[in-house]
């Protein structure tokens, strides 16, 4: 292992334990609130644009994941039409409340919002609109990078509006390997997907006496096809991508 790659394994290692010992807590909190909207039908909605909209995809319909969590995936944001237009756009009004209209969401739902910089248009967008609807809302973000990004025209910051939100830690600009004055080696999507996946671990464990336990199993397990077709006609009636 060369020295940067140690630098970089280290760094990480560092923003996870900070995350354990000062957002801990709130993993629960997010679990229970997930939890009780699962209990009353609810799924668990995922919106991000650029790289944030990985989270959504790490939860959805794979081996250990959340069967009741569905990615927003709204294609003028991703990088399917070009990655400098995605970029733009999620700087765009009504870019989120035309995203979230293609799905039936409803105040029985979360809605977990993914940004790192927490101050870009659509993120903050899929808040309010989510916050109108009286619908409970997490979200995974930088609360240093979001205090020193410029705001959008909605004057706001994602950690201030939802319900709940995560700081994950992440220094402005996500990279944290300096080689001469240059950035690299991001860090927000490996600690958003410990975040996500500490969250859901919590969500199985108060969900564990289900009849149905909502987690899918991997296909190249015994016992996996019958369990997991339960979970898709369960789910495929209110989750579009099944």
């Amino acid at each position: 292992m060369s020295k940067l790659t140690r630098s970089y394994f280290s760094k990480i290692n560092l923003i996870l334990k900070k995350i354990i010992k000062e957002e801990e807590d709130k993993f629960v909190q997010c679990a229970k609130l997930i939890s009780k909207s699962y209990k009353r039908g609810g799924q668990l909605y995922i919106f991000g644009t650029g790289h944030s909209r990985l989270l959504g995809e790490e939860s959805f319909h794979r081996a250990g994941g959340y069967a009741a969590a569905c990615p927003v995936r709204d294609f003028d944001t991703n990088s399917k039409k070009g990655s400098r237009r995605a970029t733009e756009l999620e700087r765009t009004p009504n870019i989120a409340r035309k995203a979230l209209a293609k799905y039936k969401i409803t105040n029985k739902d979360i809605l977990m919002i993914v940004s790192n910089s927490g101050v870009n248009y659509a993120p903050v967008e899929a808040a309010l609109i989510a916050k109108e609807k009286k619908i409970k809302t997490i979200s995974l973000t930088s609360v240093k990078f979001s205090k020193q990004a410029p705001l959008s025209k909605l004057n706001k910051r994602l950690f201030e509006i939802t319900d709940i939100f995560i700081d994950n830690k992440i220094q402005p600009g996500d990279a944290i390997i300096n080689i001469k004055n240059k950035m690299v080696g991001p860090a927000s999507t490996i600690t958003g997907s410990f975040i996500l996946n500490s969250i859901l671990i919590e969500v199985a464990n108060i969900l564990k006496n289900e009849k149905l336990f909502p987690f899918y199993i991997s296909f190249n397990m015994p016992n996996a096809k019958k369990n997991n077709e339960k979970l898709e006609k369960k789910f495929s009636k209110v989750n579009p991508h099944l």
